[in-house]
């Protein structure tokens, strides 16, 4: 009899996550493809693009449907404009919501977020190193992208080696690394802006260093496509291993976890897209760190639920938030309104709870 009433509750068990998996991915794909269309629909431009006409624009980049045609206007403002801005803000809200999971769930730390470990100080350096140097705006920008990439990728690695004691690595040691590098490199910032004397150099800049996608394209949105494919793939395996670590470093290696090894991969991972992020949107507040406990509210603590929600949820803040500027407040920092959003919501979740483990 025991036994029965244990399995009847173990499957109540199951379809309760399973409900609230299904209902967590239908909710956050419905804001994504609510985001997503308010993305391509809405701007500040006079000329108006209907539902069809950009819908016409998107059919006539697809095989077979290269006929479909659309004004030359509509093309040029959904294709060129608007089409490569929405495809990086979203990949930025992916891969920052990746990190974060990865991040909180390997550190058992429910504050870590992706610029925890110096990363986002390591990528702004890199950049405002680039602009003080002149080189920034060299091959359409990409220059200044790629010096904030490879500095970003320098302060994790900084980071790690400060961390590690005897080939292991503490997620408190990293904590405070992290916290240690980031200082030192942020100090470094006021330099290069005295340096960077241009008014255009520091107006790229500051806009970088709150965060913005203005100089979006299809060659930057290219750039944080593998990025986030990778991610995607690699926190989706680490998702059972995450649930493990949530019991424990100690009952997690019992259980069959190589936590050194299992650090380093993750720690990898959430650094990478990380880095590919900032390289690209620059300094985008409280996604990482919020979006990870609004997908726990919903789904639970299984990272095999919070993962996918996450990744939908990050994606759709960004849009939203990305679209909003654009249209209504005269192309301000992103990150200015991710922050706005992000603080007050990660409040309530503290006062009811939800941000603890």
């Amino acid at each position: 009899m025991s036994s029965e009433i244990a399995h009847a509750a173990d499957r109540r068990a199951f379809t309760a996550a399973r409900n609230r998996l299904l209902t967590g991915l239908l909710a956050a794909g419905l804001l994504l493809l609510l985001a997503g269309a308010g993305a391509l629909l809405l701007g500040p431009s006079d000329v108006r693009v209907t539902p069809g006409e950009a819908l016409a624009v998107l059919a006539s980049h697809l095989p077979g449907l290269a006929g479909l045609q659309a004004s030359p206007e509509a093309h040029a403002i959904v294709w060129e404009l608007r089409a490569p801005r929405l495809v990086a803000a979203a990949l930025i809200g992916m891969l920052l919501a990746c990190a974060g999971v990865a991040f909180q769930g390997l550190l058992m730390n429910p504050l870590a977020d992706p610029y925890t470990v110096g990363v986002s100080a390591g990528a702004a350096v890199g950049a405002a190193a680039a602009e003080a140097a002149g080189i920034a705006a060299l091959a359409g920008g990409m220059a200044g992208t790629g010096a904030a990439f490879a500095a970003a990728l320098l302060a994790v690695a900084l980071v790690y080696l400060l961390a590690s004691v005897g080939g292991r690595v503490s997620p408190h040691t990293f904590l405070l690394a992290g916290v240690v590098v980031g200082t030192f490199l942020w100090a470094l910032i006021p330099l290069f802006l005295t340096l960077a004397g241009r008014s255009d150099e520091l107006t790229r800049l500051l806009h970088y260093l709150i965060g913005s996608v203005q100089s979006a394209d299809w060659s930057r949105a290219g750039l944080l496509a593998p990025f986030a494919a990778v991610a995607v793939a690699a926190l989706s395996v680490f998702a059972r291993d995450l649930n493990l670590v949530s019991l424990g470093e100690e009952t997690a290696a019992h259980l069959g976890v190589e936590m050194e090894a299992f650090k380093r991969r993750t720690l990898l991972v959430g650094s990478l897209a990380t880095a590919a992020a900032v390289s690209v949107g620059g300094i985008i507040g409280f996604v990482g760190l919020v979006v990870p406990h609004v997908a726990r509210r919903i789904v639970g603590p299984d990272h095999r639920a919070v993962v996918p929600v996450a990744l939908l949820l990050g994606a759709a803040l960004m849009l939203a938030s990305d679209t909003l500027v654009r249209v209504w407040l005269d192309e301000m920092p992103v990150g200015v309104v991710t922050s706005i959003v992000g603080a007050p919501v990660f409040c309530a979740l503290i006062r009811r709870g939800a941000a603890s483990w």
